[in-house]
């Protein structure tokens, strides 16, 4: 196996494991809405999950491990491509807040602050900010 194919793999397998994380956080209440499924299609081909992989992690998500980052900076990277991903879709009102609060916890942020995460990033979202702005505005959200 090259190089090439070796990094490649990984990088597969690690948007298979976020993407399954995503859908544990949405099977959290049991029961994907067409709202959250449609979410995870555009997600899918956002992370180049094939259409059989993505049956393959509804059906059994939980043979996935979780992989909530780590590092601050890159969960505040995943929380500024999901934040616009679900501003794009025009999810509305309290569904959009609800959807990003879930997204929050999933990422790994304490779930006495999601409320507090997503209403400043639906709003820098609402701004258009970039990736910089993003993460420098919200490390400051306290400030």
């Amino acid at each position: 196996m090259s190089f090439s194919n070796l990094f490649d793999s990984g990088f597969k397998k690690r948007n298979e494991d976020h993407f399954a994380s995503i859908v544990r956080v949405a099977m959290s209440d049991g029961v994907i809405t067409d709202n959250e499924r449609a979410f995870l299609e555009r997600l899918a081909t956002r992370l180049d999950i094939s259409e059989h992989d993505f049956k393959e992690i509804l059906k059994d998500y939980n043979t996935h491990p979780i992989n909530a980052p780590h590092s601050y900076e890159i969960r505040l990277e995943r929380l500024y491509d999901l934040v616009r991903m679900v501003w794009a879709d025009d999810i509305e009102g309290p569904n959009q807040h609800w959807l990003l609060e879930k997204l929050c916890v999933g990422l790994g942020f304490h779930s006495q602050n999601v409320k507090y995460i997503a209403d400043k990033a639906l709003a820098l979202a609402y701004d258009k900010v970039d990736v910089d702005t993003f993460i420098e505005e919200m490390k400051n959200m306290n400030k």
